[in-house]
């Protein structure tokens, strides 16, 4: 009988036997070194989104509530065209949108506020507090706000995202693993915003709001990092896509 026998104690091991060894910590380390090369191409792009934690700046425009708290900070110099105004969301510290009762009685008011920076792309929030937003009774008369401008009724395929985590608090803040997060972001008042990519050139940030124009945190719940198709009319307010629809004809892809 030639069949070779592995034995412990042996310094050697008989020819056969070594060679298939030696074939086989070629493979797993071949394997080893090859898996996190595949795992990190094979993932998705993490974008360019920052959260400035713990920086505090300070900040003066004028304060709109709706159809969720914004800023609107004049630009220097000529516009050449383009808003007069940057628009900033504004929500509260940890998964809240601002206190729209809290800070109402400036709205439309020139205001100077502190808070943290969260951007991505050319999307800017700031984290804030009703107590953290005065008055600005220095300020000159402001430019008159930008007006709605309608641009026709459409249909948009995306993805509906809390905009807070999606700009910059989480990374990625968006699909399945980020839906009870955002679900979360969005009953407590954060804005809920449609993300729609494009093939070719970025992707398209529109806030929901009912037909009517009403804040909808409630009613979309249920659709949240989940890929939909909203029929709606679409309008241009400054810097700020909004997209009207009733969240009753969402329909779910």
């Amino acid at each position: 009988m030639n069949d070779e026998f592995y034995i412990g104690w042996e310094a050697k091991a008989a020819p056969g036997i070594g060679k298939t060894v030696r074939k086989a910590v070629v493979i797993v380390l071949a394997v080893a070194l090859l898996a996190p090369v595949v795992l990190a191409v094979s993932q998705r792009m993490i974008g360019a989104s920052v959260f400035e934690w713990g920086n505090h700046k300070n900040f003066s425009g004028i304060l709109q509530t709706t159809p969720y708290p914004h800023l609107l900070v004049p630009r220097p110099g000529n516009a050449n065209g383009q808003s007069r105004y940057s628009t900033y969301y504004l929500v509260a510290p940890w998964k809240f949108g601002l206190d729209r009762e809290a800070i109402a009685p400036l709205d439309g008011k020139s205001v100077m506020l502190k808070g943290t920076l969260i951007y991505r792309g050319n999307q800017t929030m700031i984290e804030t507090k009703p107590e953290w937003i005065q008055a600005n009774a220095n300020a000159s008369a402001p430019a008159a706000v930008p007006q709605a401008m309608a641009l026709g009724k459409q249909i948009l395929v995306g993805e509906i995202v809390d905009s807070k985590c999606f700009l910059g608090v989480m990374n990625p803040g968006q699909l399945t693993p980020h839906r009870a997060c955002a679900i979360r972001c969005i009953s407590g008042g954060v804005p809920p915003v449609l993300l729609v990519r494009q093939k070719d050139g970025p992707a398209i940030y529109l806030l929901l709001v009912s037909a009517e124009g009403k804040p909808v945190n409630k009613q979309v719940l249920e659709m949240v990092a989940e890929p939909v198709e909203i029929t709606g009319e679409v309008e241009r307010q400054g810097e700020l896509l909004i997209l009207r629809a009733d969240p009753a004809t969402y329909r779910k892809l």
